[in-house]
C-alpha cells in the first residue's frame, strides 16, 4: 500500500506542475493582456493540489520516513520528510487556495488574474523548493 501511495504522490506531481504552469500563463495573459480570465485551468490546479495534499497527509502518516525519535532534526532525510516538506507544501497549498478564493471575489478579469498570477506563482516556487528532487540527496526518485 506504502509504495503505490509514494509512486501515486509523486507521479501526480508532474501533473500538478503542469497544471500550475497552466494556470499561471492563463492568469498573467488575463492580468497583462487583458484577456478573459478563465477560471478552468486554476480550479483544475487547485483541485490537483488538493488531491496531492491528501496522498501526502496519509502518506505522512504511513510513511517509514517519518518519525520523531529523539535526533531526529540531525539526520537531513528524516528531518525533511518530519519537518520540512510538510511545512513548506502546506504553505504553498494555503497560498494557491487564497489566490483562488480572491480571484473568485474580484470583479474584473485583470484582478482576478493578477491574484491567481501572484499566489499561484509563489506557491509554484514553493513547491519546486520542498519536492525532494533526486539531485538533492534525499532518497528520492524522478517518480
Amino acid at each position: 500500500m506504502y509504495n503505490i501511495l509514494k509512486h501515486a504522490h509523486s507521479g501526480l506531481r508532474w501533473i500538478l506542475l503542469l497544471a500550475l504552469v497552466a494556470a499561471i500563463v492563463t492568469a498573467f495573459q488575463a492580468w497583462k493582456r487583458n484577456a478573459s480570465y478563465k477560471k478552468g485551468p486554476s480550479l483544475i490546479a487547485l483541485i490537483v493540489t488538493h488531491l496531492q495534499l491528501l496522498l501526502g497527509l496519509v502518506l505522512y502518516f504511513i510513511s517509514p520516513l517519518v518519525n520523531f525519535n529523539e535526533g531526529f532534526m540531525k539526520d537531513t532525510i528524516t528531518r525533511f520528510y518530519t519537518v520540512e516538506h510538510l511545512t513548506i507544501m502546506i504553505i504553498a497549498i494555503a497560498l494557491i487556495t487564497i489566490g483562488y478564493s480572491r480571484a473568485k471575489r474580484k470583479a474584473d478579469d485583470a484582478a482576478a488574474g493578477k491574484a491567481v498570477f501572484v499566489f499561484y506563482l509563489i506557491g509554484l516556487l514553493l513547491i519546486l523548493l520542498g519536492i525532494p528532487w533526486p539531485f538533492r540527496g534525499l532518497g528520492a526518485g524522478w517518480f
